[in-house]
């Protein structure tokens, strides 16, 4: 048996803008995602994918050479399986045709809807098993900028920058000593990436202003010393990002008498929150039903 494991991720600095280039700020999560691989003679992938309660959530039976789905719970999530063993078969022309059959299993260790990278833990465990790329998989399949491939490869907080020829990471000393009033709140809907993405790509702006301030606020944010500075740089960020795409702030939204600091991560309209505050004050997130509140500690490795 092969056993294959990721991290999970949240982008603190960088958004949208991370995809023409600029450098975010980005941390692995104490949470990811499992791959387990036992060989076969079945003549075909039998798949199962488990979420964090051990409860399967999707299963296919594909045959082999040719991945003809026999059997599944879900022909789109099978179909997107196919194109990314079809994007592996591209990339390791042997890798399909070595395997007379596999049972495998992946384990989310977080629920499914928080939005830590459910797709991008299993495209690295996926490119891992087959001995590819993980970027060019990516590409292949999913696509995006690559942060949350780094991340499931790491266990620190890194820099990351999307360039032409391949990406840039760097691991940065980033351990607040402020982190006990760090918080991340999910906003109880998950948002779906590829959309954001499509979104942002049609703006019609000058993009290297936007980078280069995003850049200024990414290192800012690794060098900071006070809870102040911190919050000071989540606002600019904040506000930066919201001007861009013309959408009101979060906390302008739905949190505009919370005491702290709020800034959206990654795509916006979605999964997790950073606030600011004392844990007596992560309860105005709770009265209002937003009942997932994890620490810093919680949720950063």
């Amino acid at each position: 048996m092969e056993e294959f494991y990721s991290n999970g991720k949240l982008l603190l600095t960088g958004e949208y803008a991370i995809l023409d280039g600029a450098k975010g700020l980005a941390v692995p999560s104490r949470y990811g995602q499992f791959l387990t691989v036992k060989q076969s003679n079945t003549g075909e992938i039998n798949w199962r994918s488990l979420g964090d309660t051990n409860t399967p959530w999707f299963t296919a039976d594909l045959a082999l050479p040719n991945l003809e789905i026999l059997d599944t719970s879900d022909t789109s999530l099978a179909n997107r399986l196919v194109q990314i063993f079809e994007a592996i078969s591209n990339l390791n022309t042997s890798f399909i045709n070595d395997y007379q059959g596999s049972y495998i299993d992946t384990k989310l260790t977080f629920p499914r809807h928080w939005g830590l990278g459910s797709s991008s833990t299993l495209i690295n465990n996926m490119a891992n098993w087959a001995q590819v790329n993980p970027y060019d998989l990516l590409s292949a399949s999913f696509g995006g900028s690559g942060y949350d491939i780094a991340c499931a490869q790491n266990n620190s907080p890194i820099t990351y920058s999307n360039k032409k020829d391949s990406p840039i990471i760097e691991k940065v000393d980033f351990n607040p000593s402020f982190k006990n009033q760090i918080f991340f709140v999910h906003l109880n809907k998950k948002q779906n990436s590829r959309d954001a993405i499509n979104s942002y790509r049609k703006l019609t702006m000058n993009k290297e202003v936007l980078i280069r301030e995003i850049n200024q606020l990414t290192l800012q944010m690794t060098q900071c010393h006070s809870l102040s500075e911190f919050e000071g740089i989540m606002a600019t960020h904040e506000n930066l990002i919201s001007k861009t795409l013309d959408i009101p702030t979060v906390k302008q939204q739905l949190f505009n008498d919370f005491p702290g600091s709020i800034k959206s991560l990654g795509a916006w309209g979605g999964d997790f929150i950073m606030a600011t505050g004392t844990l007596e004050e992560m309860r105005y997130f709770s009265q209002k039903g937003f009942t997932t509140i994890l620490s810093y500690t919680q949720m950063i490795l």
